[in-house]
């Protein structure tokens, strides 16, 4: 086997799947690339057998078709320290000895038998739905909502993006119980009944920087245990999390008599400012809402600090002392691009729903978030 490439181009795939190979996987040549030249065409995979990243490239071979593993430390390590230039590949069919040559070098690389990759298997059902939406559309839907996913080892349900899919509208929710992010994407889905995915957090990160290189539409096949997201250059296929997602809807308030309109920013700034003395172990923030007034009070007893900032706002309802956890604050504010925010409220003890105001961004023109208050 022997094909041609350009340096950048073949470190570019490797990085794609790296975040897949870890140490100690429960077969030793997980800890490989294994790539594959049909023709002209280069395929690199990744897996950890959970998640499996395939990419695909034209290249200039010369040579069999076959396969073969390259350890994945020593490959990309030796890439990096390239500039961008045209390298050629040699393996030897017998011993599976890689040689890399540029045009003052050459560098040998031991590797292994193709054959003994571990087979993908995409479906064990015939039954299969599919979806297909833009790639900047499933970029901005992953970066807006992911970091409200729960880590949580008992309750797995809620550790990835839900995809709830009906024949006129996609709602993409995360939660971790705490709070909640919902965005709805209207338009014909293609689907003829309801259906639904969980996408787990660990695929759904390693997607977002393919996303933002993908300029072609994504098609997303699943059934009840696989998804498949096939790209233009890339195909990421992995295992759904199993299990029915927790009633959202539900939660959401609807009378929710008290609006906080407030410039998003200023908030953000105001919330990172009086949280450096909050409680380091509740990170309770204290909103005292009146007319025009937001004033913001922090405190630590244990450590004899304390804080308090004011921002002017928009307020219609009764005046309201709320508390939240500035960190999730930070996370909410932090997501969105919108100039102000609408916080709708009933009272101290019910959920507060963010509302990005009057946004640009077509992602948070059908988003809301949710946040459970603290006792104040």
């Amino acid at each position: 086997m022997k094909f041609g490439i350009s340096s950048t181009l073949l470190l570019n795939m490797l990085q794609n799947g790296v975040k897949l190979i870890t140490a100690r996987q429960t077969m030793p040549i997980l800890e490989y690339f294994l790539l594959t030249i049909e023709g002209n065409k280069l395929t690199v995979t990744a897996s950890d057998l959970e998640t499996t990243l395939i990419t695909i490239a034209t290249v200039e071979s010369d040579g069999p078709d076959g396969s073969f593993a390259v350890p994945s430390k020593l490959i990309i390590d030796t890439l990096r320290e390239f500039s961008d230039q045209p390298i050629t590949i040699s393996v030897n069919s017998d011993t599976y000895e890689i040689v890399i040559t540029w045009q003052t070098g050459q560098i040998s690389i031991p590797g292994l038998n193709g054959a003994g990759y571990p087979e993908i298997t995409e479906f064990e059902q015939e039954s299969t739905h599919s979806v297909t939406l833009p790639a900047s559309w499933l970029f901005g839907v992953i970066s807006k909502t992911i970091f409200a996913a729960a880590d949580n080892n008992l309750r797995p349900i809620m550790n990835g993006i839900y995809f709830d899919i009906t024949p006129q509208a996609i709602s993409f929710v995360t939660t971790d119980a705490q709070k909640m992010v919902r965005v709805i994407m209207n338009g014909e889905t293609g689907t003829e009944e309801p259906c639904s995915f969980i996408l787990p957090k660990k695929p759904a990160l390693l997607l977002k920087p393919v996303l933002q290189k993908e300029s072609e539409d994504v098609t997303i096949r699943f059934d009840s245990k696989n998804i498949v997201f096939d790209m233009s250059e890339c195909k990421l296929i992995c295992r759904a999390i199993e299990g029915k997602y927790p009633n959202y809807q539900a939660v959401i308030p609807k009378n929710n008599t008290n609006k906080l309109l407030v410039e998003r920013t200023s908030l953000l700034n105001c919330v990172k400012r009086v949280s450096v003395c909050a409680n380091q172990a509740s990170n309770l923030i204290k909103l005292n809402i009146s007319a025009n007034n937001v004033e913001l009070v922090a405190q630590d007893i244990d450590f004899s600090v304390a804080a308090n900032d004011n921002i002017q706002c928009s307020y219609e309802g009764e005046p309201l002392t709320i508390g939240f956890r500035g960190t999730s604050l930070i996370e909410m504010l932090s997501n969105l691009s919108s100039k102000e925010v609408l916080i709708e409220l009933a009272d101290q003890t019910r959920a507060a729903l963010l509302i990005p105001y009057e946004s640009d961004d077509e992602q948070e023109k059908e988003m809301i978030m949710l946040l459970v208050p603290m006792i104040v």
